[in-house]
């Protein structure tokens, strides 16, 4: 059987990519003639969710499956959802009714928090053969293969040679690994549903953590990012740390690009900042705020005060030039009034953020804060959303400006117009910037200019010419 992936004639190759091109050569020899499984990955929300999807399509190649982008011509389709919001598990479930619809003959495994919370309905929705509860996810291939009974398997050790040097994340189009190193959080802010979903912390050591990124390293990617449900939290349970594992990473590593996903803002030690002094950790955090008012983070059981998260960022854009701050707030937290909700504002105002991540508070069952008097109606709550989004265009627009000028490493991760050779990728600092340059090449990284911001004021723009480019042109690649 020939990947159909892997549809090329003798001689040609199929991209600018060479990775791709790579993966598509050897993948074609190593499967010619044999039976897989073709399995596609679905995933909503965050980070972490990824992570999980990029571990387990790794697992599936090295039982000598095939990842495709394709849900229509997949076996197995896995879907990793999301529950942080109502609106999160609505789409949830709306997400599984068209997968069914896409390919109703795929055995459709579904995971992840909406799956958890909600484990008894979902196993009764249309088309779905497997529900994996967070808590059993390691577990979740061998399950998954086990609803192909029939299938032949490769076994693992005929395809060490391919997975060792391949990297699944080339098939779905993604430039950059997400690590997983820990799950679950030991607090409970009472609005969270996603650590009642996700239970207990569970860190993974450093040995499999750097083994992981080493293995990504050796297939290509150029940067990773380090994700969990509370990252700062990393060690709790394994007599170890976040700046512990950061220091192992930089000593034991040599891939050229670390970010880290959310943080919560209470974990960091004093001397935290000093592990940016090495280039190669990237000088952006996303540090979530939820609110700029004390009395309303008291209520969301937050264990950070606004004074303190100044200092911590106040710390950062000491320490490092430009550092990049971006937050998550919350608008229409229970028991919000007025006066509240100009603190909040204010705070924002005089912090600055990169950027910032805008929710409606979203009552979820199960949670505290669904009980606390005061609930905020809906047209507040919009109000207040539409009010800070208008800040933070303006927030964002200020932090763009710091970088005209200047010249920056951008990893480039898509091409958006491939005839007049325009590209989109990011700087170390995680903002997007697009550049007119034929030459460039997918993971690869190079320095440019950064010329001007785009007429939209979202991204860099390393061509002044291409400012004023229209946003339909760049499609979906800019979002």
């Amino acid at each position: 059987m020939w990947p159909r992936w892997c549809g090329m004639q003798a001689g040609r190759l199929l991209s600018k990519n060479p990775l791709h091109d790579i993966f598509l050569i050897e993948s074609a020899k190593f499967f010619r003639d044999r039976r897989f499984v073709y399995i596609n990955f679905q995933a909503l929300g965050c980070r972490l969710n990824e992570a999980e999807l990029e571990t387990w399509a790794n697992q599936f190649m090295q039982l000598g499956h095939q990842v495709t982008t394709d849900a229509g011509e997949a076996d197995v389709v896995v879907f990793n959802s999301c529950a942080v919001t109502a609106q999160a598990d609505r789409k949830s479930r709306q997400h599984i009714g068209r997968l069914q619809r896409r390919n109703p003959r795929a055995r459709l495994v579904v995971t992840g928090c909406h799956a958890s919370l909600n484990a008894e309905a979902v196993k009764a929705y249309l088309g779905v053969d497997l529900v994996v509860d967070n808590q059993q996810k390691e577990g979740l291939v061998d399950q998954a293969l086990q609803l192909l009974g029939g299938e032949d398997e490769i076994a693992a050790s005929e395809s060490a040679a391919l997975t060792g040097s391949l990297n699944p994340l080339l098939l779905r189009g993604r430039h950059r690994g997400f690590i997983k190193i820990q799950d679950g959080c030991r607090y409970r802010c009472t609005y969270c549903i996603v650590t009642i979903a996700r239970g207990e912390e569970r860190s993974r050591s450093e040995t499999e953590i750097l083994a992981e990124i080493n293995r990504l390293h050796r297939q290509g990617v150029q940067e990773i990012a380090l994700t969990g449900v509370h990252v700062g939290g990393y060690g709790s349970d394994i007599d170890s740390g976040l700046y512990r594992l950061l220091n192992e990473i930089l000593e034991h590593s040599e891939i050229p690009r670390i970010r880290l996903a959310s943080v919560e803002p209470w974990d960091l030690p004093p001397e935290f900042f000093r592990l940016f002094d090495n280039p190669r950790l990237m000088p952006h955090m996303h540090l979530p705020i939820q609110s700029g008012c004390d009395t309303v983070l008291r209520r969301m059981a937050r264990r950070c005060k606004t004074a303190e998260f100044e200092r911590l960022v106040d710390k950062a854009r000491t320490a490092i030039p430009r550092f990049n701050v971006t937050t998550d707030l919350i608008a229409g937290f229970p028991g919000e009034t007025e006066r509240e909700w100009r603190q909040s504002m204010d705070f924002v105002a005089r912090t600055g953020f990169g950027h910032i991540h805008i929710f409606p508070f979203s009552a979820r069952a199960g949670t505290k804060a669904a009980r606390l008097p005061g609930q905020v109606d809906g047209a507040t709550k919009k109000a207040r959303s539409r009010e800070m989004h208008a800040l933070a265009v303006e927030l964002k627009h200020r932090e763009l400006l710091q970088h005209i000028g200047a010249r920056v490493e951008v990893l480039w991760e898509q091409q958006v117009n491939s005839d007049a050779g325009q590209w989109i990728g990011y700087t170390p600092h995680y903002h997007k910037i697009l550049s007119l340059n034929s030459d460039i090449q997918a993971s690869s990284i190079s320095e440019v200019d950064v010329d001007a911001i785009s007429e939209d004021g979202a991204r860099l723009v390393n061509h002044a010419s291409l400012a004023r480019i229209a946003l339909a042109d760049i499609g979906r690649y800019v979002g």
